[in-house]
């Protein structure tokens, strides 16, 4: 049996072929890694660097006021969860008439966050429903407005069962 000689050419198609396969799996595991996660926190680095100062102030104010802001989230067995945030001054006193919002953040995945609009239920007391929350780790963002300016930020980790 004749077998055919080892040629420059066939030894160079060879090596095309291997290098192309592995820059082909290469570009499109690369390609998939950045679509489903692309590893930043915040849309803009730098904005949000330019918003630091401003941030840190508004955490400064916070801290000044000694609000007493009470949060509590309980999530049920068909899946939806119940946010409560109970919200006091530093004399103790219920605050009303504030527009409180809170945000379920994976700390993996932002396409699995989910936004819970709370209603006033009580003088203080703000109340709100997120449908279809899956159970594990999340992150719960808490955020107080009062005149269109963010006046209270908190933002804690919780596990939901």
């Amino acid at each position: 049996m004749a077998t055919k000689p080892l040629t420059g050419t066939k030894v160079f198609l060879m090596l095309v072929a291997f290098f192309g396969v592995v820059i082909g799996v290469n570009v499109t595991m690369m390609k998939l890694a950045i679509a489903t996660l692309p590893g930043t926190d915040v849309d803009s680095p730098y904005a949000a660097g330019l918003a630091y100062e401003r941030e840190i102030t508004a955490a400064q104010d916070q801290t000044a006021r000694k609000w007493q802001v009470n949060a509590h989230i309980e999530r049920r067995a068909d899946g939806n969860a119940v946010l409560q945030v109970e919200a006091r001054d530093a004399a103790g006193r219920p605050l009303s008439g504030l527009k409180f919002g809170g945000r379920l953040e994976r700390p993996t995945d932002k396409r699995a966050d989910l936004a819970v609009d709370l209603a006033e239920a009580g003088i203080g007391i703000y109340r709100g429903n997120a449908a279809a929350v899956a159970p594990g780790l999340w992150d719960l963002v808490i955020e107080g407005d009062a005149k269109g300016e963010r006046v209270f930020l908190s933002r804690n980790r919780v596990i939901l069962n």
